[in-house]
């Protein structure tokens, strides 16, 4: 790939610098206009200039031109910078054709996924091609068909051959997007590991629960707590949003949603930092977790000799340990239940959560009220 004018733009993350790249909504946008120039001129353009949301100024390498009497079409390569992006290197091809509608129609074929569920941006049975990369579609092309006097309408058709095999790597399976990938991009810009991309798609996926009927959103940071729920409750995969570290921001959302009633469950190695407000379990952020054990711990009766001991652990699960050998096991987990029920109720009083909270082997350490209340009555 020639230069595209994204090589200049990096950003700096743990002391390493990281180049941005574009996203498949941008190369959509910009394969369009290059297939539209086509279909109105003739001529394949090299390159095709496209101006980002973000604000920054590409100039991507056409590929792979096609003109035949009835459409034209153009690919452009994606490029997603040092993101370990899985579309990275993909072809995102635009197939343009006359309409006898007015304005710029939009859709999607191969490779791109098709919406089967509610909750997403587009309804069900559309293309998933997210709104700010429509809107870059229909200006892109607009402006060419402006620029040629054309004054019917132009369909295009936004292609992801590989798309069909990407798709399992995903979320879309369980988003309910069949038979691809979705055309994405807010700032039509990738930027490397973004905390902001992860938090987003955890968004959707409560978007898309509060959608299909569920009154009782289940959270959980990962597999851990899915497989926990799976073996010990019987909770159906499909209904479990897994929000890794971002706690914090998942609960805003569920919040923002709509839902009032949340099941947390987590592993003690997690949650234990909740008990200290702590809502990104990240230990970059902060981990505290043998001096939030130690100290809830003083709280239900134990010596200094018995924190210390505690405090000088690796693990917690090697803080359980001692926690059972000095028979405090029950009442450390009563203080740590009623520190997250005061943290939660602080941060989020509009929300009710239920909180179940286990350890290594799939081992249940407590469950406060509203848990408790919820799997007598079923999840």
């Amino acid at each position: 790939m020639g230069k595209t004018g994204i090589e200049e733009h990096f950003i700096e993350r743990d002391g390493k610098r990281l180049r941005y790249g574009f996203t498949t909504g941008t190369c959509a946008a910009a394969a369009a206009k290059a297939a539209a120039i086509l279909l109105l001129s003739g001529t394949a353009p090299e390159t095709v200039a496209i101006r980002t949301p973000k604000g920054i100024d590409l100039k991507l390498p056409v590929l792979e031109p096609v003109r035949t009497d009835g459409f034209a079409s153009c690919a452009i390569r994606k490029d997603s910078g040092d993101d370990p992006d899985v579309t990275d290197g993909v072809l995102v091809y635009a197939k343009t054709t006359f309409s006898r509608e007015p304005g710029v129609s939009i859709d999607g074929g191969v490779g791109v996924g098709r919406v089967t569920k509610p909750g997403l941006k587009q309804a069900v049975g559309e293309a998933a091609i997210n709104p700010v990369p429509r809107e870059m579609i229909r200006l892109a092309v607009g402006e060419i068909a402006e620029e040629f006097g054309c004054a019917g309408g132009i369909s295009v058709v936004i292609s992801i051959p590989e798309g069909v095999a990407l798709a399992e790597k995903t979320f879309n399976p369980r988003l309910g997007i069949v038979g691809g990938i979705s055309i994405l991009g807010t700032s039509g810009i990738v930027e490397p590991m973004s905390e902001d991309a992860l938090v987003d798609s955890i968004a959707l996926e409560i978007r898309q629960r509060k959608a299909l009927g569920d009154t009782r959103l289940v959270l959980t940071p990962g597999n851990y707590g899915a497989d926990f729920l799976k073996a010990a409750y019987g909770v159906a995969d499909e209904r479990i949003v897994k929000c890794s570290n971002y706690i914090g921001d998942a609960l805003g959302h569920a919040v923002r949603t709509g839902f009032s009633e949340v099941l947390l469950v987590g592993h003690i190695g997690k949650f234990v930092k909740l008990s200290g407000g702590i809502f990104n379990t990240h230990s970059k952020y902060g981990d505290h977790r043998a001096e939030l054990m130690a100290s809830a711990a003083r709280a239900a009766g134990a010596d200094e000799e018995t924190a210390q001991s505690m405090y000088d652990c690796v693990t917690t699960d090697e803080m359980l340990r001692i926690l059972r050998e000095k028979d405090l096991l029950s009442g450390t987990m009563t203080v740590l239940s009623t520190r997250i029920d005061a943290a939660l109720a602080a941060r989020f009083p509009a929300l009710r959560t239920g909180v179940i909270v286990f350890t290594t082997g799939n081992c249940e350490l407590f469950r406060n009220a509203f848990a408790a209340r919820w799997t007598e009555e079923g999840i």
